[in-house]
């Protein structure tokens, strides 16, 4: 079932390009100068170079945004770019295989240069007292630079004709892409997906726990090798899109934004999947605005601003989602010890009232320690949740039966916590209660229950004090 739906967007956008006039006008090849235009032809999908643009940006967006995720959750970032630079000089020897742009020659020889790369790698830590990233930077440097000389080369032997196609490769442009471009990269994403859903869990062991996956008889070497066969398909269909120097981006940004935003690994590869595509989209709408705007970059960017708003607002991980959650617990712990003062105020008798139960705001801010303004702020709060009442315009209160059962609960934290620390882990009785001021805020009713059974069900705090009980009303 997982396969189908998956097939299915693919074969969707094998249709699209099957269909559409390959002769006709590309990306790059702008009319039109005026953006609102351009906007309203791209949501349109009138020209044809557009439709087989974004479904090749979609497709190799989606693979990249798949391998990435295991690329981040392994930390092999920087594998991955030594790969994408690794693949230079077989992209030269595809060209040079038949003199043209011959995906299949190109994908053949850039997959046999980027596995040299990571054998390469792998050769000089094991042989060598050099570490995997220095190794990672001398193959990165070296295979990039003979990929430069080919270049180099071809260019000055078959003229600049020639080396329209091949530049793709160093700088990105998907104006390029043809329909036996979109083919190829279908075949690849197609096969790297089964891939993914086949081998999801013995990938997702070695990511996690390498000694492991040698403990249960997992072929790690072999595993390893096919995940960068594939990974290297990724990058050479991706590399006309983005180029060498940023693919590297396209593969770690998407995935990135992925792992801030969501906690299970399955999730995590859609997610990422679906950011690589949004990010390829982003790139080609905004190259599509104007004449030769760079597709790339402008896929790295959108990829970016993704990462961004995930560093920022993710539900768990975001900076500002923290600070917002940081500042709401700040304030409810407020709360809470504002009702605990006002509980102890009355449990002394000190509440000016025969029924104990009104507190005077001076008493109060005494008990709490802090200035009347953010007492009051607290006490207002308390007011909106139905935890406290004014008695007059002076500022007294009093609690109502919610505010009661909140009082007793942090209190009742309070001093569980202190007779556990006095019995249970040796402290003496007056250096506890620092330390339950922080506690208190944070014990769950289970654990309070655990402590109580623990503790045989006390009655007094290592002070004497009542501890209150949990179904007191």
């Amino acid at each position: 079932m997982i396969a189908r739906n998956i097939n299915q967007p693919l074969a969707v956008f094998l249709l699209l390009v099957l269909v559409t006039d390959v002769s006709a006008a590309r990306i790059g090849e702008i009319i039109e100068n005026d953006p609102w235009e351009q906007a309203r032809r791209f949501f349109t999908f009138s020209d044809p170079g557009l439709r087989i643009g974004l479904s090749g940006a979609l497709l190799f967006g989606a693979t990249c945004g798949l391998l990435g995720s295991f690329i981040v959750v392994r930390k092999m970032a920087l594998i991955g770019d030594a790969i994408s630079h690794a693949v230079l000089p077989g992209v030269a020897m595809g060209f040079l295989w038949s003199m043209e742009k011959d995906p299949m020659a190109i994908l053949a020889g850039a997959t046999v240069a980027g596995l040299m790369g990571s054998l390469v790698v792998e050769l000089i830590k094991r042989t060598t007292k050099i570490k995997q990233d220095a190794a990672l930077g001398i193959v990165l440097a070296s295979f990039f630079a003979v990929g430069l000389c080919m270049i180099r080369m071809i260019q000055n032997n078959d003229g600049a004709s020639r080396i329209t196609g091949l530049k793709s490769y160093l700088f990105g442009d998907v104006a390029v892409l043809d329909r036996q471009d979109v083919v190829t990269m279908t075949g690849v994403v197609t096969v790297t997906v089964m891939l993914v859903i086949l081998l999801y869990r013995p990938l997702l062991i070695i990511g996690f726990d390498r000694e492991f996956a040698h403990s249960i008889g997992l072929p790690v070497r072999l595993l390893d090798g096919l995940f960068q066969l594939f990974l290297t398909f990724a990058i050479v269909v991706a590399l006309q899109a983005v180029g060498v120097v940023l693919v590297s981006a396209l593969l770690i940004t998407p995935a990135a934004a992925a792992y801030l935003l969501v906690n299970r690994m399955h999730h995590m590869l859609w997610v990422a999947a679906a950011i690589g595509m949004l990010s390829a989209v982003i790139g080609v709408f905004f190259s599509f605005l104007g004449s030769n705007l760079p597709t790339g970059p402008f896929m790295v960017l959108g990829a970016s601003s993704v990462f961004l708003v995930a560093y920022l607002f993710a539900p768990r991980h975001g900076r500002v989602t923290r600070w917002f959650r940081h500042r709401s617990r700040r304030r409810d712990v407020s709360n809470e010890n504002t009702l605990k003062s006002i509980y102890r105020i009355i449990e002394k008798g000190s509440a000016d009232n025969d029924a104990g139960s009104v507190v005077k705001i001076e008493s109060l801010a005494g008990e709490r320690r802090v200035s009347k303004v953010d007492l009051f702020a607290d006490l207002r709060r308390l007011r909106r949740v139905g935890a406290v009442e004014f008695v007059d315009q002076g500022g007294d209160v009093m609690l109502t039966e919610i505010g009661i059962q909140q009082a007793r609960q942090v209190v009742r934290n309070h001093r569980l916590w202190e007779l556990y620390l006095t019995n249970e882990a040796d402290y003496a009785s007056s250096h506890v209660h620092d330390d339950a001021e922080k506690i208190e805020h944070f014990l769950s009713e289970e654990k309070v229950a655990e402590i109580e059974r623990q503790l045989d069900y006390p009655v007094v705090d290592p002070h004497g004090q009542p501890i209150p009980g949990r179904g007191e009303a």
